[in-house]
């Protein structure tokens, strides 16, 4: 039996945990062996739980590499979530791809595009597979419409093209906009 890959996505403050976590807390109830991975990169919490901006909480192992999920599966877990997808690299691939194959129920959670609003690493190719992809939106912090992007800030001004694009960070850092209300400088 095949497997099932759902792609929950978005942008900055959206609800992609807060989506995850109730995914999560659903198969917990439905008495389902569970684990949760994390990039060990995002330090915005403890190393143990991810957590969405509402205070909802779900265990969690931050892990380096991918490559740690298969080493740390001891036994048929029927449903795997990854939080910030986004900041795995194409080796979480293969990854899910033998999880799929086992049958599990495989739940990622990450940003779809970066702050210049473009695919965002693997999570492009995740989407191009998955079984079933929920993408969500937020408020844009400048008019108040519907926000598809993360507007990255440095010292309250949008973030030039050149900016690295991997940097950890939350409200500090990064703002929910619309497609008109986003601009990367060039």
């Amino acid at each position: 039996m095949k497997g099932m890959l759902e792609a929950i996505v978005g942008c900055m403050s959206c609800g992609k945990s807060e989506e995850l976590i109730r995914r999560i807390k659903r198969a917990v109830i439905a008495r389902q062996s569970v684990i949760v991975f994390k990039p060990a990169l995002d330090n915005r919490t403890d190393e143990v739980t991810i957590a969405s901006r509402d205070g909802k909480r779900c265990d969690a192992i931050a892990i380096d590499r991918p490559s740690e999920v298969l080493e740390r599966l001891n036994g048929g877990h029927q449903v795997v979530g990854f939080d910030e997808v986004q900041f795995f690299g194409p080796e979480l691939m293969p990854v899910v791809n033998e999880l799929l194959d086992r049958g599990t129920r495989v739940i990622v959670s990450g940003l779809d595009t970066d702050f210049r609003g473009e695919p965002f690493g693997v999570v492009a190719h995740l989407l191009a597979v998955a079984d079933n992809v929920t993408k969500l939106t937020a408020v844009c912090m400048r008019c108040g419409g519907q926000a598809t992007r993360s507007q990255r800030l440095i010292d309250g001004k949008p973030a030039p093209f050149d900016a690295p694009i991997v940097q950890v960070g939350g409200d500090e850092l990064y703002e929910a906009r619309c497609r008109s209300c986003h601009h990367v400088p060039r």
